[in-house]
């Protein structure tokens, strides 16, 4: 009878598990469950008056509801996983649309889905008799995994753009200074380049002149910039624009000299990425090619005293 009790666990739970989703969706649907509240009825009605940016409008409280859950969750999450400003630099940095609150949306949507295969797997061990008790630890440790690689992902995108924007920065900022040199002004020339340029650090040129099209000045634009993807060469070189363009000093000498230094600053990371390889290159030569200098070195006298040759 004992052999039988992890078939009959893993069925009670595959069957619970419907039963509670079968629940729920029954009750969802009800009138007074699936009906909006109240104050979602009148909300299009006063939100002029109570919120005129008109935000909280999908943040309203309702009594029950699939959406409602979903957002408790994302809050849940949010206040666990931490704040939320070091996931929106990241998202800027990598040129993500989402904001945080969409990102730990994905992320419990991904811990979710590790939850379920963890739990398929945990039952599905039950019912093949393959059951341990670590079994039961399957599904915490995929949703966690799920979690953790969502991050690494956006953590990986925005590393990878950054390294981009990090290489384009000499050539648009030479690009800028030939054109100011050729008696262009600022903002023709940030035109002119994100024309011309494919890259990341050209698109972002394109979004700058279109929120100075659209009203905002050029410093504000360029700070907003700087900002978004909080590179520093690239901080340092707006800057530099910005208090020349305050102070009416020559813009096609400033650029230049940021060049150089973003230059430098590339040289000094490919020489940094250099001895970090260095070390690197090291495992395979300690663990792989010197044990098997040492086999071929020592076996040869081993195997001729078995012998007892010599």
């Amino acid at each position: 009878m004992t052999g039988f009790l992890p078939n009959e666990a893993a069925i009670a739970v595959v069957l619970g598990t419907a039963l509670g989703l079968g629940v729920w969706c029954v009750l969802t649907v009800v009138p007074r469950w699936g009906a909006p509240s109240l104050s979602r009825r009148i909300a299009p009605y006063i939100r002029d008056v109570t919120d005129p940016v008109g935000t909280s409008l999908i943040a309203l409280p309702s009594s029950a509801g699939v959406l409602e859950l979903w957002r408790a969750l994302l809050a849940r999450a949010g206040s666990l996983l931490g704040g939320s400003e070091a996931v929106e630099r990241r998202l800027r940095q990598a040129g993500s649309s989402m904001d945080a609150a969409a990102f730990r949306g994905r992320q419990l949507a991904w811990a979710l889905a590790g939850l379920l295969a963890g739990a398929l797997a945990a039952v599905g061990l039950a019912v093949a008799g393959r059951a341990a008790p670590a079994a039961v630890l399957l599904a915490p440790v995929l949703a966690a995994v799920g979690v953790l690689l969502c991050d690494a992902h956006l953590s990986h995108a925005a590393r990878t753009r950054i390294a981009r924007i990090q290489d384009e920065l000499p050539t648009v900022l030479d690009f800028l200074a030939l054109c100011l040199s050729a008696g262009e002004g600022v903002l023709d020339a940030l035109r002119r380049v994100g024309d011309i340029g494919a890259g990341e650090l050209t698109a972002e040129l394109r979004t700058t002149v279109l929120a100075v099209g659209t009203g905002s000045s050029l410093a504000d634009a360029l700070a907003a910039l700087a900002a978004r993807l909080d590179v520093p060469a690239l901080t340092r070189s707006l800057d530099q624009v910005i208090a020349a363009l305050e102070r009416g000093a020559p813009l096609a000498g400033v650029l230049q000299s940021q060049a150089i230094d973003a230059r430098e600053d590339a040289k000094r990371g490919l020489i940094e990425q250099a001895g970090k390889r260095e070390v690197f290159m090291l495992i395979p030569l300690v663990f792989l090619i010197l044990p098997l200098s040492v086999v071929f070195a020592v076996y040869p006298g081993i195997f001729m005293l078995r012998l007892g040759i010599g």
